[in-house]
């Protein structure tokens, strides 16, 4: 029997926030579509090409703990609509791209999507805490990280398609997806003021300034090595590599050495928290790194479009968010950490699934391992959403969220890299791929193992009614 989540502001901010959630990730995705169109329109380098598809990834990943962390002591509405605000302006960058010349065009769109991606952000790591804030029991929560994850899936499943409709209509309209961003991310701020309650900690905490700059810096400088040594440009790599594990470095001997820190000591003892953040990062490593490259995959191997490749990956994202609405009943009696594990494992299965589409194979050898690693997905997802509230206290939700995705985004953008020197480094770029999908489904699988055996209470810890079912 369904329950009505029908509790005064629950259901309004609920879809909010999922609608929030979907239209960052049509932004995120939408270049998988049209990657050749962007290309030629910019008259794009590979480097160039490499950071198109990578820079909203940037975005998030550098701006994710940041928003969360700032959201629990500011105000998480305040942050949501903030991000809403950045979402639209960047948006609206990206489409300038059109009025430069082709030398500053490639950098004007970057630089749009990594506004994107900062402003996405704070719409992600705040969105499910402010939810949580309304609800008045388990259903709730189920509910609330179930659609979380339908909109995550569907908006990687619209986002390619849109931009390459788009591309069909003509080579000209490729701003169109971006206009139409720019006027959600206004719809959104205006609706967040409207129909979400503000919330903030009860005890406010002192807020780690140093931290925070290092975490941003040293992962900004991390991320650019991660995307140059994809675009091949090994100087830049080592150099900003290098001044990130420093800066990296730096941060750590901070929070070991100072009260006041980014995370709460008494959080780095909850195997809940860890079980939660490992489990993304694998996500990140596993799934959407090898989905993030499966779109150049198939165009080089299967000789199809852009447009028909994003359709392809649409199976894997659109049956994600299908499985994370259609298994409501049964995640409900799953506990979090067992929810994580049987995801990681599921898309493992898929992943190797794919391992068999070889150069010049029918393009429905893909089907299996996208249906397969889409169901899991959906399982995952809606898994680590629930986690990544019920980890922490009330009052740090938008933390908890915050520091989850970050170690999601880190992590895909870490896959890729590796999938990407794997798969273009090998002689054949089907054996290449072939090595990359075993890679990356053995990843999820361990992972998965990790989960396992975090998944134990610490001791003296009072694990919360969601986390464990």
């Amino acid at each position: 029997m369904t329950r009505s989540t029908d509790q005064p502001g629950f259901t309004g901010a609920l879809g909010l926030v999922s609608a929030s959630t979907l239209v960052s990730m049509v932004a995120y995705a939408a270049p998988l579509g049209n990657a050749v169109t962007l290309t030629r329109a910019f008259a794009a380098s590979t480097a160039g090409t490499t950071w198109i598809l990578s820079s909203m990834s940037v975005g998030l990943a550098v701006a994710m703990l940041g928003a969360g962390v700032l959201a629990d002591e500011v105000g998480r509405r305040r942050i949501f609509r903030v991000g809403a605000a950045v979402f639209a302006l960047g948006s609206v960058a990206c489409t300038a791209a059109t009025f430069g010349g082709h030398a500053a065009a490639t950098a004007v769109f970057v630089g749009g999507r990594v506004v994107e991606g900062l402003g996405a952000a704070g719409m992600i790591a705040t969105g499910l805490g402010l939810v949580a804030s309304l609800a008045t029991d388990d259903h709730h929560r189920t509910a609330a990280s179930r659609w979380w994850a339908v909109a995550m899936g569907a908006g990687i499943a619209l986002g390619p398609v849109l931009a390459g409709l788009f591309d069909e209509v003509g080579a000209s309209w490729w701003p169109a997806t971006y206009w139409l961003l720019a006027a959600a991310g206004v719809v959104v701020t205006v609706a967040g003021g409207r129909m979400l309650p503000e919330v903030a900690a009860t005890q406010r905490r002192r807020l780690d300034v140093l931290g925070l700059v290092l975490l941003t810096v040293s992962l900004c400088l991390l991320l650019v090595a991660l995307v140059e040594t994809r675009s091949g440009s090994t100087t830049a790599a080592w150099a900003t590599g290098a001044g990130g594990l420093v800066l990296l470095g730096a941060l750590v001997a901070s929070q070991l050495r100072r009260s006041t820190t980014l995370v709460e000591r008494d959080l780095l003892r909850r195997n809940d928290f860890h079980a939660a953040n490992v489990a993304a990062l694998v996500c990140g490593l596993g799934v959407i790194a090898i989905m993030s490259f499966s779109c150049t995959y198939l165009t080089r191997a299967l000789g199809i479009t852009t447009l028909q490749a994003g359709l392809l990956l649409g199976l894997w994202s659109g049956t994600s968010a299908l499985a994370a609405l259609a298994a409501r009943s049964l995640l409900a009696r799953i506990p979090g950490n067992r929810q994580l594990a049987l995801g990681l494992v599921g898309v493992g299965v898929g992943i190797a699934l794919l391992t068999g589409v070889a150069p010049g194979s029918p393009a429905w050898h893909v089907v299996p391992g996208m249906l397969v690693a889409g169901v899991a997905s959906g399982v995952l997802n809606a898994g680590l959403a629930r986690q990544a509230v019920a980890s922490v206290p009330p009052d740090r939700a938008a933390m908890g969220t915050g520091s989850n995705n970050t170690m999601r985004y880190f992590g895909s953008s870490l896959g890729v890299t590796l999938v990407s020197v794997i798969a273009l480094g090998a002689a054949d770029i089907g054996a290449g791929w072939t090595v990359a999908a075993w890679v990356c489904a053995a990843v999820s699988v361990a992972g998965a193992v990790g989960v396992v055996l975090l998944g134990r209470t610490t001791p003296g810890e009072r694990p919360s009614a969601s986390a464990n079912g």
